[in-house]
């Protein structure tokens, strides 16, 4: 398996792990099994499995990425953080277990928002009652970007693809209201960024 310099390596999910780990030290301090929607280079499951060995670390995305999570998850040599799940949101059709909880960082703003909603239907799947998701990344609130420098950077996802962009999150809650979850907490992050948690009512 890849070692050390195979890996694929991000700058801001490097940066980023720090503020986010914080947060989740409270989020999931009573929660067991985590599924990341969105590994993608599988750095933050590798910090976070490090960091919270009482969780159980789902990861998963699409296929082209496994490669490079595997590389991640075979240098830890954690027991609790998992091969990755082949999933993309658009036609997943989850094999996963239940879980108490649901991370996904900086994901929101690439996809369409078909595929946003989309992932809070997975979410209301996969979430036991009184679980959490928690979703890092840039949304904007009121109708308004929280910066000049969010604003420049939705125009140059547009750019790319007119599918992408900066999310409302009011949009955000009413996913989450289709799928019986409530906003609970927002925290501001570093870098402009935010995150969100919403909690499953039981039923």
């Amino acid at each position: 398996m890849s070692g050390m310099t195979d890996k694929p390596f991000s700058v801001p999910a490097e940066r980023n792990s720090a503020p986010i780990l914080d947060v989740l030290r409270n989020e999931l301090a009573h929660s067991t099994r985590v599924l990341e929607i969105g590994s993608g280079t599988g750095q933050h499951a590798a910090c976070f499995a490090k960091a919270l060995p009482f969780l159980q670390w789902q990861t998963s995305d699409r296929d082209e990425n496994h490669d490079g999570i595997h590389a991640w998850i075979f240098d830890t040599g954690l027991t609790n953080l998992l091969p990755p799940l082949s999933l993309d949101v658009l036609s997943a059709d989850m094999p996963v277990e239940s879980c108490d909880a649901v991370y996904s960082a900086n994901t929101a703003h690439i996809m369409s928002i078909e595929a946003v909603q989309k992932m809070f239907t997975i979410v209301g799947t996969v979430l036991q009652d009184d679980g959490v998701f928690c979703l890092y990344g840039p949304f904007r609130q009121d109708g308004a970007f929280n910066t000049p420098s969010n604003a420049e950077f939705h125009k140059s996802l547009r750019s790319q693809n007119p599918e992408m962009g900066i999310r409302h999150l009011e949009a955000l809650d009413e996913f989450a209201r289709e799928q019986g979850l409530t906003r609970i907490r927002l925290y501001a992050m570093p870098a402009n960024n935010h995150f969100a948690i919403w909690r499953k009512a039981a039923q």
